[in-house]
């Protein structure tokens, strides 16, 4: 594990796979989830000749939580920005899913980082408040936290029914805690849900970053997602007619999580296509041509 100083200070905690010499590659996970939500795709960049970095986001898993309980847009920019500064403050490629999109999408396009490609993964401007709603009432429940990881587990499964249950459940520990009564509580600050969150405002700054992109970009949706749907995948494309589209089969709004390898592939293809691995093929290109909009210091994104 790897630290690393957010805004304000704030400890980032993350991993890293491949070499640093490498095109850097920065996974940003969806709210509630925590940087092991990428190990399988950390694995294939590194192994493709990408130097993929994964870190929990602030308030999530190991990184520490914010003393003020905010978890603005603008902040987990800030978060990045710092954590690209500390390697290196190169050209990078995002790849962010929901939450992580979000913040992916907005530091490109407003230039907070020099971003060589986009990967959004379920998540665009447009999203649908009925998925959302799924979501936050999956991280609302069992406030007063788990027994055990079968518990832990039994309410995985009646969120993601979808999605077999794990033979050894030793790895859903890295998605809790353990508190002094014993009890198991997620790995995330209960304060996350509490931010001030305007779907329209979001919305409304996501699309002006959406038009400004002119780097390579690749929008991926689950088929089964309840939280991006077609009439969202059509606006972005309107937004960003140079942005690539893949839906997953088999997958819902946990795009990596449903169907680590057909994302995978999806990403190494698009990838390969557009900034070929190996240190000088990543030198010769050239960060986003962005500009800046509005900034939004009291705004939350959608887990």
């Amino acid at each position: 594990m790897h630290r690393w100083r957010g805004a304000g200070g704030l400890w980032i905690a993350g991993d890293a796979w491949g070499d640093p010499r490498h095109p850097l590659v920065i996974l940003l996970h969806g709210g509630g989830q925590t940087r092991h939500a990428w190990k399988g795709t950390g694995r294939a960049l590194g192994a493709a000749g990408y130097h993929a970095v994964a870190f929990d986001a602030r308030g999530h898993g190991d990184s520490e939580w914010a003393n003020d309980g905010m978890y603005s847009q603008d902040v987990t920019v800030q978060d990045l920005r710092c954590v690209v500064q500390a390697l290196g403050d190169g050209p990078c490629i995002l790849v962010g899913a929901s939450m992580g999109g979000g913040t992916s999408l907005v530091a490109a396009a407003e230039r907070s980082v020099g971003a060589r490609a986009l990967v959004l993964v379920d998540i665009a401007p447009r999203i649908e408040t009925k998925g959302i709603e799924h979501i936050r009432a999956f991280m609302r429940r069992n406030p007063d936290g788990f027994a055990s990881l079968e518990e832990v587990a039994d309410a995985i499964a009646s969120y993601q029914p979808h999605r077999a249950r794990p033979a050894n459940l030793l790895g859903l520990a890295k998605n809790v805690r353990q508190r002094a009564n014993g009890r198991l509580y997620w790995h995330w600050d209960p304060r996350f849900l509490l931010g001030h969150r305007d779907l329209v405002r979001r919305q409304q700054r996501l699309e002006e970053c959406a038009r400004a992109l002119t780097i390579p970009t690749l929008l991926v949706r689950g088929a089964h997602s309840d939280v991006l749907s077609d009439e969202g995948v059509a606006q972005f494309k309107a937004l960003a007619p140079h942005s690539e589209f893949v839906s997953i089969a088999s997958a819902g709004h946990m795009v990596a999580g449903d169907r680590n390898d057909a994302f995978g592939d999806a990403v190494l293809e698009f990838l390969g296509r557009t900034l070929p691995s190996g240190a000088r093929a990543g030198d010769r290109l050239q960060p986003a041509q962005g500009h800046r909009v509005r900034q939004y210091p009291d705004l939350e994104d959608i887990p």
